[in-house]
């Protein structure tokens, strides 16, 4: 059987995290250090590291270490994707017949951009299945821009500086600057386009998700081949799109109705 190899960096931090799991309450640098077999320094050196991604924190009265805020958002994250998919469902089905197109439902996990979800088109003509690059292509995609453009900007410039504006077509986004004005874009409209920026010959339309806290947890979206996305179908599509996303944001507990069900479809 062929041996597995690790990083001990990355298994100490993880060891680290699961010994302050254990806790019933805050511990020590010395605590921590000796439950984990990892010497004073080290075990410093790995919690300052936890501690500047929001894995760890500090009471200043005593210096006591605790899990922190980012250990509980990944496992909430986790838990509504995991039950995001059973729940979009049926408005994802809806959005299918209404449109006659195909249907995505995605989320940003950590950098990349994955599918979740995909319902064909029910047209003859219909777009191609072809994803290979789309976690790279958050910048390039109606779903990519849609969760972009309510990111906190530090967490949308983190995904940029990891992923770049790679160029899928000569109508994809290459520059911050044009990016950031896209993304303006959608914020002030509620939705998200992709007009053969990923994809020569395919248009997309895309909105966020949101859910009971506002926090943006993914988004869906309509793609179809250009040629069908004249403009009284684009606008069409665009309000089944924006009514789908509402729906499912409701469902997550969502109020704000941010999405809505009207607006004309124009490009980002």
């Amino acid at each position: 059987m062929r041996e597995r190899r690790t990083v001990q960096s990355v298994e100490r931090a993880l060891d680290i995290l699961e010994a302050l799991s254990a806790s019933d309450g805050e511990l020590q640098l010395r605590e921590i250090a000796q439950r984990t077999g990892i010497n004073l320094s080290t075990c410093h050196h790995l919690l300052m590291t936890l501690m500047a991604r929001g894995y760890a924190g500090q009471h200043l009265r005593d210096r006591s270490y605790f899990l922190g805020n980012k250990v509980f958002e990944i496992s909430s994250m986790r838990s509504r994707q995991i039950d995001l998919v059973p729940m979009a469902m049926p408005d994802l089905r809806h959005l299918n017949r209404e449109t006659q197109e195909t249907v995505h439902l995605e989320v940003l996990r950590g950098t990349d951009l994955t599918t979740l979800a995909k319902l064909e088109s029910r047209q003859a003509v219909r777009v191609g299945t072809d994803s290979f690059g789309k976690s790279n292509a958050a910048h390039a995609t109606a779903t990519g821009k849609a969760i972009l453009a309510w990111l906190p900007e530090n967490e949308m410039m983190r995904v940029i500086a990891e992923k770049g504006l790679s160029r899928f077509t000569d109508r994809t986004i290459t520059t911050l600057a044009g990016l950031v004005e896209a993304l303006r874009v959608v914020r002030r409209s509620g939705y998200s386009t992709d007009e053969e920026e990923f994809t020569l010959g395919v248009t997309c339309v895309g909105a966020a998700l949101r859910d009971h806290s506002g926090a943006v947890v993914g988004a869906v979206s309509c793609s179809m081949p250009a040629m069908r996305a004249d403009r009284a179908h684009l606008d069409a599509v665009t309000k089944a799109v924006r009514r789908c996303a509402a729906s499912i944001s409701n469902r997550l507990g969502d109020t704000t109705a941010r999405n809505g069900g009207g607006g004309a479809a124009s490009a980002a």
